[in-house]
């Protein structure tokens, strides 16, 4: 007769408890947060602004020239768009505890709830213009004599421009 593998109960435990964390998260999943709903400027309240910007992504990447859209509204909801004419490149939405943020030509699209992650400088904009603190790593220059320009020291990205009157 063979001695049992004293390790066989400890072995079958662990794998039990694998099973049912795996279990756990694949029924509790992860829900996004919905997309936000489209701005309607037609609604009263929302105040929009259009001007010229340069965005730099990154330290490495060339910059480019393009238009703004600022569009803020009372209740706190925000759009920015950058557009290279005739194409949109980045539009930034935040609002009703969530966020949402495309970047057309990759076709890429992130959203969430809560605050905006402190590494998307557009979704920064509306609340640097609007003197709210921002995250650590960005700084803002305010409209004044020359262009208003929001860094981001860690990244090397920078949006530098101003609005019409």
């Amino acid at each position: 007769m063979m001695n049992p593998d004293p390790s066989f109960p400890a072995a079958r435990s662990a794998l039990a408890l694998v099973l049912a964390v795996t279990a756990l998260l694949l029924l509790s999943g992860c829900r996004t947060a919905p997309p936000l709903p489209p701005a309607n400027f037609s609604e009263p309240g929302w105040h929009v602004q259009q001007g010229q910007a340069v965005w730099k992504p990154r330290a490495s990447a060339p910059e480019i020239a393009g238009e703004i859209l600022l569009a803020t509204h009372p209740s706190g909801r925000t759009l920015v768009q950058f557009t290279k004419s005739p194409f949109p490149l980045v539009a930034a939405q935040s609002g009703s505890n969530r966020w949402e943020i495309q970047f057309v030509p990759e076709n890429r699209t992130f959203r969430g709830r809560g605050q905006p992650p402190g590494y998307f400088s557009w979704l920064q904009l509306a609340p640097a213009l609007a003197t709210h603190p921002l995250p650590k790593g960005f700084t803002f220059t305010p409209p004044g004599a020359s262009p208003w320009r929001l860094d981001n020291r860690e990244s090397g990205e920078f949006i530098e421009g101003y609005f019409f009157p």
